[in-house]
């Protein structure tokens, strides 16, 4: 993605914006939430942001898990209420006059009446006293009479669906727990009913307690005891989203900080599976197991889809069901599973988790899909389309006209052919790291210098010697225009993205060019297949991969890569191997003419 979906500007000012959950729109009064990070600086308001979208986050899993009644909730609920129940009755059993109260109690009256407090024109004084006396010899008998009455009424109100009895009950459990079930609901009824079944039964056993039987149990199969409900809330510091801020703060691997602003993101899809307040310590091999399946139906930027907005992960993939749109690849569901590999190994190796779970969880890719050469002839319809012969426009390069394009878009294709470096290296160069050594052009890959510049590991930085045919395409001739223009870098318009990926846009945008004028149709060719022509043309000159390796930064690193120093013998082989690199049918005389 382009842009961190979460980050608004408005006006100079950022904010966090996220879309309500559909399902929550109700219970939140709105479709979006909205705040201010306070500051106009881009790097400033992507450092503040994501913990406003994970407290929004903790919010709606709170919301739903406060709106629905889980089956979890509904066993606590029940085995609550029949356990309080048996509690009450054991109390009651256990306040009951005993024999002995009984009699100190009639002793007491007669004493009383020996004492002549009792005589007298007062027939109520009298009537308490032998009353109290008959209450405390039938208690018991009052109890069973009134759960006799009790048990007979709850199993016609069972019967007909009434459920006011039961009331009172329920709604001391939605409170306590703080759900959001309102009366008259189907799912607040269900909840009575089976209140009413666990009263049942706590009746029965209070019967059975009457004739000195302890030992029943339940008949009802929905009676049964809870281990609870399941709503477990991590420990403060010790939820993923949290445990993630302290490894992204660590960084072992240092790590780039856009692979670990993608990590975060493609992790962020299996909190919105299992819930923010989830446990880290929790992670394990069944969670990772669903969150994978649910990635192989995911579909392509769903982020970025309106009919998805405001959707879970799991709403995605059941939409998407039905509009039917592209999903990501393995080699993307294996890049969600890297990330989320690194993350685990960390919380292992901080005892947070027993074992890393991503093991032998990782998809098998099929090298043989990922971009392809072009043909010949495919390449000559690209170098006679209007990007390198003519457009309208700068925004308009895939329709013909009179404006030339010199920048970047037109020589990184060009170079990739001839020297089969990546685009990022090529567009990152200075003017300073394009020379002449031994009466030799040569491009000097590194990070050295000034400027933002990366390379994909240590090994990559090397001396590439520049092609003949790009320097009969006017590629120094261009480089010495730049150095009369006062600029340092060869190609000042390329840029790299929010995630701090080189012409990232560009490599997008060229996959579009390639299916506007008719030479890409579904996945295959790409900016990439420049790259992989280059491989292809040094196999046919004879060359093994691994003679060729170091050219394409597939060697280990070495002094001469860091510094570009290069003895005039070294330099011939590397120069050899590079003029090898030969198109047999591709025509670029006309660009010749037009340089």
């Amino acid at each position: 993605m382009a842009r961190v979906s979460y980050l608004k500007r408005v006006g100079a000012t950022y904010y966090a914006r996220i879309d309500v959950p559909l399902d929550l729109v109700d219970i939140a009064k709105t479709t979006t939430r909205k705040k201010s990070l306070r500051t106009k600086d881009e790097t400033d308001a992507k450092r503040l942001l994501w913990p406003v979208v994970e407290a929004w986050r903790r919010e709606f899993d709170d919301m739903r898990s406060r709106r629905d009644l889980t089956d979890a909730d509904k066993a606590e609920a029940v085995w609550q209420h029949y356990s309080a129940e048996l509690t009450r009755d054991d109390q009651a059993r256990v306040n009951r006059p005993t024999r002995e109260q009984i009699d100190a109690a009639t002793k007491a009256v007669m004493a009383q009446a020996d004492r002549g407090e009792l005589a007298g024109n007062d027939p109520l004084a009298v009537l308490d006293a032998t009353l109290e006396i008959h209450t405390m010899r039938a208690v018991g008998t009052y109890d069973a009479e009134r759960r006799s009455i009790l048990a007979s009424t709850m199993r016609k109100h069972l019967a007909t669906g009434e459920t006011a009895l039961i009331e009172h009950e329920a709604d001391a459990y939605i409170i306590e727990n703080k759900l959001l079930v309102e009366r008259g609901t189907p799912q607040y009824r269900d909840l009575c009913q089976r209140l009413q079944r666990a009263t049942i039964e706590a009746l029965e056993r209070a019967f059975e307690r009457d004739r000195g039987d302890y030992s029943g149990t339940p008949k009802d199969p929905i009676v049964r005891p809870s281990i609870g409900t399941g709503r477990e809330h991590a420990a403060p510091g010790e939820s993923i989203a949290e445990l993630f801020d302290k490894y992204a703060r660590e960084n072992p691997k240092a790590v780039k900080p856009d692979t670990l602003a993608q990590a975060r993101r493609d992790v962020g899809t299996f909190i919105d599976l299992v819930g923010s307040t989830f446990p880290a310590r929790r992670i394990d091999k069944k969670a990772v197991r669903d969150w994978k399946a649910l990635l192989l139906q995911y579909p392509i930027k769903a982020a970025e889809i309106t009919e998805f907005r405001g959707m879970s992960l799991p709403q995605i993939v059941q939409a998407n069901v039905k509009i039917g749109r592209p999903v990501i690849s393995h080699k993307t569901v294996n890049r969600y599973l890297s990330g989320m590999g690194a993350f685990c190994s960390w919380l292992a190796a901080h005892d947070y988790i027993p074992a890393n779970p991503m093991a032998d969880m990782f998809l098998t890719v099929d090298k043989t899909s990922r971009a392809t050469p072009f043909s010949v002839d495919q390449m000559n319809v690209v170098f006679a389309s209007p990007l390198f012969t003519g457009c309208q426009n700068d925004d308009d390069w895939h329709k013909p006209g009179n404006h030339q394009i010199r920048d970047h878009r037109y020589w990184l294709p060009l170079v990739m052919l001839y020297s089969g470096a990546r685009p990022a290296e090529i567009a990152q160069l200075q003017i300073a790291d394009v020379r002449e050594e031994h009466s030799q052009w040569v491009m000097h890959i590194t990070t050295e210098g000034k400027g933002d510049k990366s390379v994909k590991n240590k090994g990559s930085m090397r001396v590439v010697p520049v092609h003949p045919e790009l320097v009969a395409l006017g590629f120094v001739s261009y480089r010495e225009a730049m150095k009369a223009e006062g600029e340092t870098r060869l190609f000042p318009g390329a840029v790299r993205n929010t995630r701090g990926q080189m012409v990232a846009d560009f490599s997008r945008d060229f996959g579009r060019y390639l299916t506007t004028i008719e030479v890409k149709s579904g996945r295959g060719v790409s900016l990439y297949s420049f790259r992989h022509g280059a491989v292809d043309a040094l196999r046919r000159a004879g060359h093994l991969d691994e003679q060729f390796g170091f050219l394409l930064g597939h060697a280990s690193a070495t002094m001469t890569g860091r510094y570009g120093i290069m003895p005039q013998g070294m330099l011939q082989q590397r120069v050899d191997l590079v003029n090898s690199i030969a198109y047999p049918g591709l025509d670029l005389k006309h660009l010749h003419a037009r340089r």
